[in-house]
């Protein structure tokens, strides 16, 4: 599913990742844990193509088979909006839409037809829990629901991926444990591929793989039946 050759990231002289190799298999949940700075997000907004790597002959990308390091911005804002999910530590919802509104808004960018893509977004928010909040804007909503809504909108595209940056950091420990329950169920039952940065160490010791980052590169891999 995702295939991460030589990975390198400088910003001006100061290098984040120094030659990050990561294998990732469909259908897996694999957790990045490390200090602040050890390049975390960094990694993960490279994977899911929200930045470039530094140039280096022997970097290579590939997501869902495609090499998407040769696409143009054009071809690659594209492949991102249809196989690519995202979910944030704030949920980053248009404050002046609704619920149902935010979920559609990566499917209208894709050009799918209105009314397929609001039944999509209502069968996604009523399984989710959220189907008597459809038209509430984010101001009516819990924290725990604004991040369900980000949830179904990151899920909207039936995206291969679904990259995750401390998706609970904002929420309480309940709201917490029952997002992170929810990733699992929706693994099982979509198939979907989740990479997940975190700080939340119950989150990361779920996932099927734990990657410890440390100053700009994987220095320890822990399986879940190791934890």
């Amino acid at each position: 599913m995702i295939k991460a050759t030589n990975i390198h990231k400088y910003y001006d002289q100061l290098q984040v990742l120094k030659g990050v190799d990561l294998h990732i298999q469909k259908g897996e949940i694999v957790s990045i844990v490390g200090a602040s700075g050890a390049g975390k997000t960094t990694l993960l907004q490279i994977l899911g193509t929200l930045d470039k790597p530094s140039a280096d002959k022997a970097t290579s990308l590939f997501i869902n088979g495609e090499d998407v390091l040769k696409m143009n911005d054009k071809s690659l804002s594209k492949f991102r909006n249809l196989n690519l999910g995202f979910i944030f530590q704030f949920h980053q919802l248009l404050p002046e839409f609704t619920a149902l509104e935010n979920v559609c808004i990566p499917a209208y960018i894709a050009n799918k037809p209105k009314k397929e893509t609001e039944e999509e977004a209502i069968r996604l928010l009523t399984y989710l829990g959220l189907g008597h909040r459809i038209n509430h804007k984010p101001n009516e909503l819990s924290g725990g629901e604004q991040q369900r809504v980000a949830v179904a909108r990151a899920l909207i595209n039936k995206p291969a991926v679904i990259f995750a940056d401390e998706p609970s950091g904002n929420l309480d420990t309940h709201t917490a444990e029952n997002l992170h329950q929810l990733f699992f169920k929706l693994r099982d039952e979509f198939g979907q591929t989740f990479v997940i940065v975190t700080h939340n160490e119950e989150l990361a010791n779920m996932a099927d793989r734990k990657l410890t980052m440390v100053d700009g590169d994987i220095r320890k891999e822990v399986m879940s039946y190791e934890l």
